[in-house]
C-alpha cells in the first residue's frame, strides 16, 4: 500500500547484517591473531627480501584466516539472528502485542533448530539455551523501545490509524468532487432547458 517494505522486514534484514558483521569480527580476529603468530613462529628460517616483505607475508596469512574463520561465524550468527527476529516479529504481529514470551519462544525455536542435528539431547539443549538467550535479549529490546519513546506495536497502530485517516480524507475529497460535478451537470441541464424554452 505504501510502496515500501514493512519496517519489520527492514529491521530483520538490518539485524541479520549486523549479526553477520559481529560474527565475522568475533570469529575472524582471534583467527587472524593466531594465524599471524603461527606464521611468525613457523617461518623463522625463511629468507625474506626485507622486513616489509616478512611483515606483509605475516599479514597475508592472518588475513586469509580472518576471512576463512570469520565467514564461518558470520553466516551462522546472521542466520541465528534472522531466524530469531523473524519468529519473534511474527509472533508479535500475529498476537498484536510484544511480550517476553514471544522472545523466549523465538529463542527456543531458533536454538532447537540449530542443535537438532545433534539428536534429541541437542534439540533439548538448544531449546533451553535458546530460551535462556531469548528472555534477556527480548527484555533488552523492549527496554530500548521504551527508551525510544514508542514501541513497535504503538508505532504500527499509529501508522495504521494515519493511513486510515489519509484514505478516508482522499475518499471524502473524491466524493465532494463527484457531488460538485453532479451539481455542475444538473446546472448545465437546467441552463439548456431554459434556453430551449426561450426558443
Amino acid at each position: 500500500e505504501r510502496q515500501r517494505y514493512p519496517e519489520e522486514t527492514v529491521n530483520i534484514v538490518k539485524s541479520a547484517f549486523t549479526g553477520g558483521v559481529i560474527g565475522w569480527v568475533y570469529g575472524g580476529l582471534p583467527a587472524f591473531i593466531q594465524a599471524r603468530r603461527a606464521f611468525i613462529q613457523g617461518s623463522q628460517g625463511e629468507l625474506f627480501q626485507n622486513r616489509a616483505d616478512a611483515v606483509q607475508s605475516a599479514h597475508r596469512a592472518g588475513l586469509r584466516s580472518f576471512i576463512r574463520y570469520g565467514w564461518r561465524w558470520s553466516w551462522r550468527v546472521a542466520a541465528f539472528v534472522a531466524i530469531f527476529n523473524t519468529v519473534s516479529t511474527g509472533l508479535s504481529v500475529y498476537r498484536n502485542k510484544t511480550t517476553i514470551g514471544n522472545f523466549a519462544w523465538a529463542g527456543a525455536f531458533t536454538g532447537a533448530l540449530f542443535r537438532m542435528h545433534l539428536g534429541l539431547q541437542g534439540l533439548a539443549g538448544g531449546f533451553v539455551f535458546g530460551t535462556a538467550f531469548g528472555i534477556p535479549a527480548g527484555g533488552l529490546l523492549m527496554i530500548m523501545q521504551k527508551l525510544a519513546g514508542e514501541t513497535m506495536q504503538e508505532k504500527r497502530n499509529r501508522e495504521r490509524r494515519e493511513l486510515y485517516e489519509q484514505k478516508l480524507a482522499e475518499w471524502q475529497s473524491r466524493l465532494s468532487v463527484t457531488e460538485v460535478l453532479g451539481q455542475m451537470e444538473s446546472n448545465a441541464q437546467e441552463g439548456l432547458e431554459v434556453e430551449g424554452a426561450r426558443e
